[in-house]
């Protein structure tokens, strides 16, 4: 039974000093309350791994050892997460947008937000379709194309895309051409040769961003979203 707890020590140590070198050297985006994902992703791993130490050794070296290599793990999660917006941002020449309402405050073509959970790459409906068409405009085209580039530095990303409307016309019309316009986004995705698992969805107008009151809001509210997860079980339904 000691040699067995000897070789899960020696793996914990071996995961925590490979990853923990990672997290780091990584270069952090700080979110706008002053805290990184990589540093939520190493207090998150670190009450893992202490929890799995004490399952190994049932003493608390093996719960200081077991801190130690989840810390090191979940900050690499985080980092993946905050180097994947920085990438995304600049191939898309913005910034990482901190602002928790910045689709509701922003007019912008593209806005690239992120959460503890996903990233997230809002593409303004006018700068994307032409009016009650799904079919990408060139310039969409040509951004799509940039993000592709980076995409494919993560091939265990999960890829969703969500299409929205403005509440003009029937909700089953524009369920239909939400969905088709999400659909259009990731053929262009899959035919560029992206190898993630990637989902599409139409919501209609059932989640707009502002209220549908002027047509300025109801131009903020035409959009689609693609939603980056570094895991399935991180994924939700973005119309509720």
């Amino acid at each position: 039974m000691k040699k067995i707890i000897r070789k899960e020590t020696l793996a914990l140590l071996t995961a925590a000093a490979m990853l923990g070198g990672c997290a780091q050297s990584a270069q952090q985006t700080t979110t706008s309350a002053g805290t990184t994902n990589t540093q939520k992703g190493v207090a998150i791993g670190a009450l893992a791994g202490a929890a799995l130490g004490q399952l190994i050794g049932k003493k608390t070296k093996s719960t200081v050892i077991g801190a130690a290599a989840g810390a090191a793990i979940g900050g690499a999660i985080g980092y993946s997460l905050d180097k994947q917006a920085a990438e995304v941002a600049k191939s898309l020449d913005t910034e990482v947008n901190t602002n928790p309402n910045a689709e509701a405050t922003s007019d912008a073509d593209i806005i690239v937000t992120k959460t503890d959970n996903y990233v997230k790459i809002t593409f303004r409906d006018k700068m994307m379709f032409p009016t009650d068409s799904d079919q990408l405009t060139p310039t969409a085209r040509y951004k799509i194309q940039k993000l592709v580039s980076v995409l494919k530095n993560y091939p265990q990303t999960i890829i969703q895309v969500v299409g929205h409307t403005d509440n003009r016309g029937s909700y089953g019309y524009n369920q239909l051409l939400s969905k088709k316009r999400a659909r259009t986004v990731a053929n262009m995705l899959i035919n560029a040769g992206i190898p993630n698992p990637i989902y599409e969805k139409g919501c209609s107008y059932a989640k707009p961003v502002v209220p549908n009151t002027t047509p300025a809001n109801m131009a903020l509210n035409r959009r689609v979203e693609v939603y980056l997860y570094p895991n399935k079980d991180l994924i939700v339904d973005q119309c509720i």
